[in-house]
């Protein structure tokens, strides 16, 4: 009876130090998935920052005012711009020779 004891009391230990082991190594992977969560959030945060960022060099009245003052170039009086129709598009009939 007594090595049964033994037995189960050794069963017993190694079953409590494989369930503290287990719930520390959770505990430690819920710390890393909450960090990981914040690290994207911050990440989520700087993005939108940098597409308003963008968005604002990218504006029509920054770039006209750099091209003007740094590159000194000027829009063409209106006597000066000459549209181009586009040249009309060959048919697919025809240019498979007239199959």
């Amino acid at each position: 009876m007594a090595r049964l004891n033994l037995m189960l009391l050794t069963v017993l230990i190694a079953c409590a130090l494989g369930l503290v082991t287990s719930q520390h190594q959770a505990r430690k992977l819920f710390i890393t998935l909450e960090e990981e969560g914040e690290r994207a959030r911050q990440l989520e945060i700087e993005f939108g920052q940098l597409q308003l960022e963008q968005s604002t060099w990218a504006m029509h009245a920054r770039i006209e005012k750099i091209a003007a003052q740094t590159l000194r170039m000027r829009a063409p009086d209106a006597r000066r711009i000459q549209l181009v129709a586009p040249a009309s598009r060959p048919r697919a009939a025809s240019a498979e020779g007239g199959k």
